[in-house]
């Protein structure tokens, strides 16, 4: 009775790993088979875009009228946007696509910058031109050869996990899908590479340009002196510094030390001693003191390091710190460039983190600039959006989206208790930027 009781069991169990077994058979093929779907989305969509970019590229070249291509440039930019979305969906962890990514980039990048700066007063150049007609005849190339690829995939019933397969076991076969895509990838290398990275850099600024600030050249040991006194460390610390390699565009020395309670790390340029950044490491107790004096110590130690005039235009708390922004301000025009940011701990208010790369650079390497204004305070309310409450104004200096300084009125208002900045350019009027302005973070999982 009980062998069969036994041989029962048994059967039953047995029963169960074949059912539970095909379960999990037919749940990896639902994966399998919605992944492949997946990949063949992508694929065909990224096939069709760069159908359409390569038509819209060859428009605009045919245009003439430049309130007729700024339009068509903004849809170049929106496509090859939807083009690298694509690409990343396709399996290709294992094969670098980086290229071809680059190359959409490129096209997108150029696209918006030229679209936004107003081609009526500033028109296409001959080197654009020229540009525009070497992206329509690489991404002619780059279109043959996906459909090349598309034709291959339906007239063979093709499947990309199989691609998968093949890169993850490295097996020697004759894969159509990659050997096209690796082609694709050669077409949009070859572009890349070309004397085209000038044209793509429309900012004027050489971000690889030295900076040279002023006062006399620190040694090493000056430097060490210079960060004890700072952090108040005493002599037998252990202090590491090294200097940046050549090619830097800001010379520095790179400053680390351990106190056992504390570590720090800083940057401290080599010319001037000029305090690049640094950060605190150490344990942080509980809050215990507000944010509005955590932001006036935070004020207090940059005017005591030479960040005079600056007022505070962010502040954030996440539980035991609290982060602050600083802006430059001269005659009562907030410059937003030149920015530096400070972490405060609120257990006793120690300036954990500084970071002033924004502000040194930005007002070391710039000139003076001369900005119009045209428009008074009132004719710029006149731009805002009337369904938005004013609530302050203030002059402000930003950078656009094509990497110009420009004049503003900022405006705070608010529209159903969501609070945005509203930029009007003080000299044409157009609304430069619009931001929502983020609250506190609600804290989850605190009673």
């Amino acid at each position: 009775m009980f062998r069969w009781i036994l041989y029962i069991v048994l059967l039953i169990g047995f029963i169960g790993a074949i059912v539970y077994g095909y379960q999990e058979h037919q749940e990896k093929n639902a994966i399998l088979i919605q992944a492949e779907n997946n990949y063949q989305r992508a694929f065909h969509d990224l096939t069709y875009r760069m159908d359409l970019l390569n038509d819209k590229i060859g428009t605009v070249l045919a245009m003439n009228t430049p309130e007729n291509l700024s339009p068509q440039l903004a849809e170049i930019w929106k496509i090859s946007s939807d083009a690298q979305a694509d690409v990343g969906q396709l399996p290709l962890t294992l094969l670098p696509f980086n290229k071809t990514e680059e190359f959409l980039n490129n096209i997108g990048e150029f696209s918006y910058r030229v679209a936004v700066r107003g081609l009526s007063e500033n028109p296409l150049t001959d080197e654009e031109l020229k540009t525009l007609n070497q992206l329509h005849e690489n991404s002619n190339k780059i279109k043959k050869e996906l459909r090349t690829v598309q034709h291959e995939v339906l007239d063979q019933g093709l499947r990309w996990m199989d691609v998968e397969v093949a890169l993850a076991t490295n097996e020697p076969s004759d894969n159509t899908i990659l050997d096209g895509l690796k082609t694709i990838e050669d077409s949009s290398d070859q572009f890349n590479s070309s004397d085209n990275e000038g044209v793509f850099n429309l900012n004027t600024k050489s971000e690889g340009e030295q900076i040279n600030f002023e006062g006399k050249s620190y040694k090493e040991e000056e430097v060490r002196k210079f960060i004890s006194k700072q952090f108040e460390l005493n002599e037998n610390v252990d202090m590491k510094v090294s200097k940046t390699g050549k090619g830097s565009n800001i010379p520095m020395y790179n400053v680390s030390f351990d106190t056992g309670d504390l570590h720090g790390y800083a940057e401290v340029t080599q010319q001037g001693a000029n305090m690049i950044s640094y950060m605190l490491t150490r344990d942080i107790g509980e809050a215990k003191i507000s944010l509005n004096k955590a932001m006036n110590q935070a004020k207090e130690l940059l005017n005591g390091i030479g960040y005079e005039n600056i007022e505070m235009v962010e502040s954030s708390q996440y539980e035991k710190v609290g982060v602050f922004r600083f802006v430059r301000v001269e005659d009562g025009v907030y410059y937003y460039p030149d920015s530096l940011q400070v972490k405060v701990a609120l257990d006793n208010g120690d300036i954990v983190g500084l970071s002033a790369r924004d502000y040194i650079v930005n007002t070391t390497r710039r000139g003076e600039v001369d900005f119009n204004k045209k428009l008074t305070e009132e004719e710029a309310r006149d731009v805002v959006n009337p369904n938005i409450d004013i609530k302050e104004t203030r002059q402000a200096v930003i950078e656009n989206d094509i990497g110009d300084l420009v004049l503003c009125y900022e405006m705070v208002g608010v529209i159903d208790q969501q609070t945005y900045r509203v930029y009007i350019n003080a000299n044409d009027g157009f609304e430069e930027k619009v931001e929502i302005l983020q609250q506190s973070e609600q804290l989850y999982g605190i009673n």
